[in-house]
């Protein structure tokens, strides 16, 4: 299921990331790799905070739409 959909405080395990090459590297970059465990820490309108190795980023809609966990 996409990020989108996780409940917070939930821990998920990241599955895949879909998208372009551009945005796979996008993310990769900040952390985000397949295997690696992710917490959403809160959810504004789509938008969402999250927990990665222990450092708290915020992500678009859009973005947490490509990541699946």
């Amino acid at each position: 299921m996409p990020l989108i959909m996780a409940r917070t405080g939930e821990c998920n395990t990241i599955i895949r990331i879909t998208g372009k090459d551009e945005t796979k590297r996008f993310l990769e970059n900040m952390g985000f790799i397949t295997g690696g465990d992710i917490t959403v820490v809160s959810e504004m309108g789509g938008n969402m905070i999250v927990n990665i190795k222990g450092t708290r980023v915020a992500i678009s809609k859009s973005m947490a739409n490509r990541i699946m966990v």
